[in-house]
C-alpha cells in the first residue's frame, strides 16, 4: 500500500500516528494512505512567503508563463499514467479521467499563454487613469500587485487534478506561491500530478507545496497577506470564514459551495428541433458525466408543464443507454461515486427528494452493474425524478445531491419560473435552451444575479455549444450565495484574488508611467 507523503519546504515528508485510507470506489480495498500528523506547518508557510513568494514576484508575466507552459507540457506527458490513478481512486471511467486531467493540463495551458500576452510587466493596471481636478495634473490610478503571503487552497475531491491546477495557474500567474491541500479520499492522483509538477524542474524553489492529510493547524498560521481558495461543502466553508486566525488578521476566503444548478426549456422548443436536442443532450451528459459529482452538474430541470411528459420520455430513452459498473470496463459509461461516505448521502438525498417527487427512472432499487460486484463499490444509479408542481417543493430547491441524480420540474411562464429557479438561493450555472429571443431576454436577465454563470443554447449556437458543466478559464467561475460567493479563473480576473488593488492618486504624468509598464486587466485572450 503507497503512503502518500507530503512536501513542504522543499522536501518530501511522510506524517506520523494514524494515517487516513484511500480505497478503490469499485472493489472498495485499500490502496494508499496519508498522514500529517507532525509536520511543520507554521515553517512550510514561513518557506513560501521568505522564499518562494520573492522568487516569483521577481519573474514578469511572461516568465511565469513559461512555467505554466511546462506544467501543462508535464502532465500531458504522464496523462495515460494520471488517468489510470482517476480510474483506480475516483472510480472515473477514462473519460471522466481525461475531463479531469485534461481540465487540469488545458488551464495550465491557458494561463501561459495569457501571462505571455501580458509580457514583461509585473503588476496590472485597472482601469484608465481618472482626473481628479481641473486637470490631469493630479490623477487617479487603481493597480494591482502581487500579495507578498501564500495562498492556501483546499480542493474537493471529486475534480483532484483540476480542482488543483484551476487554483494554482492563477497563483503563479498572479506571482503568489500556493500550498495545496487536495481531499484525501482522492489523493492519489493529485499526490502524483503534483510529483510530476516538481520532477518538470518548471517551479522555482518554495513557490509550490503540497498537504496530504488532514490539514491540522494550517490554518492557524495565517497573516493579513495571506489568502484562501476553498472548494467543498457549504459546513467546512462556514467553518473556515468563522477560523480565528482568518477573523483576526482579515484574510480573504474564496468559497466555492453548494449548487442547484438548473436547465431551463423555452416553450418555444418541441421535439425534434436543433435547439432542444441540444437541451437533451446537455441535461444528460451533466447527469452523467463524472456519475454526477461535479459542482456544475445539472440538479434542477425545468420544462414547461405542456412538455413535461415528451421531456421524461426523451431523457429516460437516453439514459437507458448508459451502463453503469467498473471504470474499466469499455461498455461502461458510469462508474461508482467517489468514496462510501458520497455513497450514503446519496442515497439518503434521493429519499428526500422522492418525499416531493416521482421517481421515474433508476433510484436506489434498480442497481445493476456491468463488471462489478453489486456487494462492493460505491455505485448509484443515475435517478431522474418528477415533480407534480414546482410551488409545494422545498428539498428540490435546498437539498444538492451530489450524484447522477436530477429533477423535472414543471412550470407556466418566464415570470414564474424565474422566482421558482431564485429559491435555489444562488448556483455556478444555469443552462437556457430557447430560439425565443424575447424569452431568453427575460430569463437570462432574471436569472442573472443568482448565478456565476448563464449558458444560452440555440439553433444557432447547436453546433458549437460547450456544455454548462465544462468551466472555461477565460469565464469567471463561481456563484452567489449557496454557491459560495466565490469567483475564480476568468482570466485576469481569477489572478486578482492573489493580488492587491490599491488606488493611487499623485502627479498624472508619473502614475501614466506606472500605467504604462503594467499589464492591463482585461488583457489576453
Amino acid at each position: 500500500m503507497k503512503t502518500l507523503t507530503s512536501f513542504l519546504s522543499g522536501t518530501w515528508v511522510a506524517g506520523h500516528g494514524q494515517a487516513a485510507l484511500l480505497y478503490n470506489a469499485t472493489t472498495e480495498e485499500p490502496i494508499a494512505e496519508a498522514s500529517t500528523v507532525g509536520l511543520d506547518f507554521a515553517g512550510a508557510l514561513r518557506f513560501a512567503r521568505q522564499v518562494g513568494g520573492p522568487a516569483l514576484r521577481r519573474l514578469s508575466f511572461a516568465e511565469r508563463g513559461q512555467i505554466l507552459k511546462r506544467l501543462a507540457d508535464a502532465i500531458v506527458a504522464h496523462r495515460d499514467e494520471l488517468l489510470l490513478l482517476g480510474m483506480i481512486n475516483a472510480g472515473n471511467t477514462r473519460s471522466d479521467a481525461k475531463f479531469d486531467v485534461d481540465g487540469a493540463s488545458a488551464t495550465f495551458a491557458y494561463y501561459a499563454e495569457l501571462c505571455k500576452s501580458l509580457g514583461e510587466a509585473h503588476y496590472l493596471v485597472d482601469g484608465e487613469p481618472i482626473p481628479l481636478g481641473r486637470s490631469s495634473r493630479l490623477s487617479g490610478q487603481h493597480v494591482f500587485c502581487s500579495r507578498t503571503g501564500v495562498a492556501i487552497h483546499i480542493n474537493a475531491f471529486n475534480f483532484p487534478a483540476w480542482g488543483l491546477a484551476e487554483k494554482a495557474a492563477t497563483a503563479i500567474a498572479a506571482g503568489m506561491p500556493f500550498v495545496t491541500k487536495p481531499a484525501t479520499s482522492t489523493a492519489l492522483l493529485a499526490h502524483r500530478m503534483f510529483e510530476v509538477m516538481i520532477e518538470s524542474g518548471a517551479l522555482p524553489e518554495g513557490t509550490a507545496q503540497l498537504v496530504c492529510g488532514g490539514a491540522g493547524d494550517l490554518l492557524d498560521h495565517l497573516t493579513s497577506q495571506d489568502v484562501v481558495a476553498f472548494t467543498g461543502s457549504a459546513d467546512t466553508a462556514a467553518k473556515l470564514r468563522g477560523h480565528r486566525r482568518v477573523l483576526a488578521k482579515g484574510v480573504p476566503v474564496n468559497v466555492e459551495a453548494d449548487s442547484l444548478n438548473v436547465a431551463l426549456l423555452g416553450p418555444d422548443l418541441d421535439s425534434g428541433a436543433p435547439s432542444y436536442d441540444l437541451f437533451l443532450t446537455c441535461v444528460v451528459k451533466e447527469l452523467t458525466q463524472k456519475a454526477g459529482q461535479k459542482c456544475t452538474a445539472i440538479r434542477r430541470i425545468f420544462v414547461p408543464t405542456d412538455k413535461v411528459e415528451q421531456v421524461v420520455a426523451d431523457l429516460i430513452d437516453r439514459l437507458s443507454i448508459h451502463k453503469v459498473g467498473a471504470p474499466s470496463k469499455d461498455e461502461v459509461t458510469i462508474g461508482p461515486l467517489s468514496t462510501a461516505q458520497q455513497k450514503v448521502d446519496a442515497l439518503a438525498g434521493i429519499a428526500k427528494l422522492a418525499a416531493e417527487a416521482k421517481i421515474v427512472f433508476g433510484g436506489p432499487d434498480s442497481l445493476s452493474l456491468h463488471g462489478a460486484d453489486p456487494s462492493k463499490g460505491y455505485f448509484v444509479m443515475p435517478t431522474l425524478l418528477v415533480a407534480q408542481s414546482s410551488e409545494s417543493l422545498s428539498a428540490v430547491h435546498s437539498h444538492e445531491v451530489f450524484g447522477p441524480v436530477a429533477t423535472v420540474i414543471p412550470y407556466t411562464d418566464s415570470a414564474q419560473v424565474v422566482a421558482q429557479i431564485a429559491r435555489g438561493e444562488g448556483s455556478l450555472v444555469a443552462s437556457i435552451y430557447s430560439d425565443d429571443k424575447s424569452f431568453l431576454q427575460d430569463t437570462v436577465l432574471g436569472l442573472a444575479p443568482y448565478h456565476g454563470r448563464i449558458c444560452i443554447g440555440s439553433e444557432k449556437v447547436a453546433g458549437t455549444f460547450i456544455p454548462p458543466g465544462t468551466v472555461m478559464p477565460q469565464l469567471l467561475h463561481g456563484g452567489p450565495g449557496r454557491a459560495g460567493g466565490g469567483t475564480e479563473l476568468g482570466g485576469t480576473r481569477g489572478m486578482t484574488l492573489y493580488m492587491q488593488r490599491t488606488a493611487l492618486q499623485g502627479f498624472g504624468p508619473f502614475l501614466e508611467s506606472l500605467a504604462t509598464a503594467g499589464a492591463k486587466l482585461s488583457g489576453g485572450r
